[in-house]
């Protein structure tokens, strides 16, 4: 059966290598092709394509969007996206400039903690790629002040910790409408027990293509639920490893290419786009 991988990160964002390993570990895991979905920015896919047409493996433009959700945040995957589509890239570019907005004020927040990290460790963590939270927590690590990311995450800037800092968020309807005027496709992303019908069939109605069905946090019954609803309401399904680097503590699942995305997906994927026109002007943010 030919694979796919639909959510993979590079250091255009928070992942570990840069896209042409991506692309050369997706290779060498004998997939047929991959997205590139790296949060808020485009900025790795013309490299991961060029790698991709050496490699003979198909590189798929993405990218990972956060936007509010009934729980607070929810992330979504936007695939077939234009390069150097102004509106697009002006509303990521806004985005981009958030996060970084909010990793200085969590840099204050450990101060005021008498955490004496600086927005510099930060910056030379992401490497001019997409600030994450990630980038807070390796830049603790090696700076000394935790003993690892995971206890970056317990101590300081996880979800109600002393210096978490939530994002500005734009609306799911706001990203469904910039996606599908850009002539693409809109999945969301690892939702466990948050995918219920209800919560699917709202976001369908708001413009939601796909849902993520295979992914390293889903545990079968999970999985067997959301492809249950997916075939409910009609919505088409993606998959993918969510890698962002070599990590020890990894399941099989975790890998690239370790969800066993069939390439029939993809294919689904890309016939439900929208009209295959350039895409028309559209308003910012």
């Amino acid at each position: 059966m030919a694979r796919v991988d639909l959510h993979l990160h590079s250091t255009a964002s928070d992942g570990a290598f840069p896209p042409e390993e991506v692309v050369a570990r997706a290779s060498l895991a004998g997939l047929k092709a991959m997205a590139l979905t790296d949060h808020d920015t485009l900025e790795g896919v013309p490299a991961a394509i060029a790698a991709g047409n050496r490699l003979g493996i198909r590189v798929i433009a993405g990218c990972e969007f956060s936007t509010t959700a009934p729980w607070g945040e929810m992330h979504v995957l936007g695939y077939f996206l234009p390069l150097g589509w102004a509106p697009l890239e002006e509303f990521l570019s806004h985005c981009r400039a958030d996060r970084e907005r909010r990793g200085a004020d969590i840099v204050t927040r450990l101060n005021t903690l008498g955490v004496a990290l600086k927005m510099d460790d930060v910056l030379a963590e992401s490497r001019g790629g997409s600030v994450g939270r990630p980038h807070v927590a390796r830049a603790l690590l090696r700076t000394g002040m935790v003993r690892s990311v995971q206890e970056a995450f317990d101590r300081y800037i996880g979800w109600h910790r002393p210096a978490f800092v939530e994002k500005r968020l734009p609306s799911f309807a706001e990203v469904a409408e910039l996606v599908h005027t850009a002539g693409g496709v809109l999945s969301a992303a690892h939702l466990k027990d948050r995918g219920t019908r209800n919560i699917l069939a709202g976001l369908k109605a708001q413009g939601l293509d796909a849902v993520e069905t295979r992914h390293p946090v889903h545990d079968p019954d999970q999985r067997a639920r959301l492809t249950e609803i997916a075939r409910q309401l009609g919505m088409h399904r993606s998959g993918g490893s969510d890698w962002h680097g070599d990590d020890p503590s990894l399941p099989p699942s975790g890998q690239i290419g370790g969800q066993d995305v069939p390439a029939e997906w993809l294919d689904a994927l890309e016939a439900a786009r929208p009209g295959q026109r350039e895409p028309a002007a559209h308003p910012a943010r």
